[in-house]
């Protein structure tokens, strides 16, 4: 698997989309301010996989496939959401009982918290990319669950590659985070510029999931 060809793939895709199709980045712009829904929508497409990048049309139905798109991800958070709200409530009773050992003993439970909530998230994602893709390639949310066809898929793209994929996407974000952390530093014009990346990142992620499930020969 050529991760770097994936990656200056999934480039291309989004800053084709984008650059100098400004009418094309103002109606994503619009579709991340109406609270990201029918962005969801239209990375449903990308994942589809359209290419060239299509257009922004059919709001309805961006609108549609964007609160599929949510629903699907909150039922993946639960296990996260279930632990969060006990570590946050288990702390929040120490701190109201005053005592001092309680707290501590709070504390060190919010940390084994946190590492809990990153091992869920970790192999959460595992099932997730590719269950996001099943769904948007065959418009059934129970789909993005059938967990049997989705570790098939992994299978017939190797553990290994697939890992290792996931890794670098997680690099890129991370990059693409600093990149984000400093131009929030700007006041006001950051936050514009950062509003404008929004549309292009989800097009760049949408892309390389795309080819990363592709690449099973699915």
């Amino acid at each position: 698997m050529d991760y770097g060809s994936m990656v200056g793939e999934s480039f291309e895709y989004a800053k084709e989309a984008v650059v100098g199709k400004w009418n094309k980045w103002l109606m994503l712009i619009i579709a991340t301010i109406l609270l990201g829904l029918p962005l969801a929508g239209y990375a449903m497409k990308v994942l589809r996989g359209e290419k060239p990048a299509p257009e922004v049309d059919d709001w309805g139905t961006l609108f549609i496939d964007g609160i599929k798109y949510v629903i699907v991800a909150l039922i993946y958070a639960i296990p996260i959401i279930i632990v969060w709200v006990l570590v946050l409530g288990a702390s929040a009773a120490a701190i109201m009982s005053g005592d001092s050992s309680a707290m501590m003993a709070a504390f060190g439970a919010m940390a084994i918290g946190l590492v809990v909530m990153l091992i869920l998230g970790i192999i959460i994602a595992i099932f997730e990319i590719i269950g996001i893709v099943r769904f948007a390639r065959t418009g059934s949310i129970g789909e993005a669950f059938n967990f049997g066809a989705i570790l098939a898929t992994i299978a017939k793209i190797g553990w290994v590659p697939y890992i290792i994929a996931i890794v670098v996407l997680v690099v890129v974000a991370i990059i693409f985070g600093i990149i984000v952390g400093i131009l929030m530093m700007i006041p006001v014009l950051g936050f514009l510029i950062y509003l404008c990346l929004i549309s292009p990142w989800a097009l760049f992620l949408s892309r390389y999931v795309c080819q990363l499930y592709d690449s099973a020969g699915a």
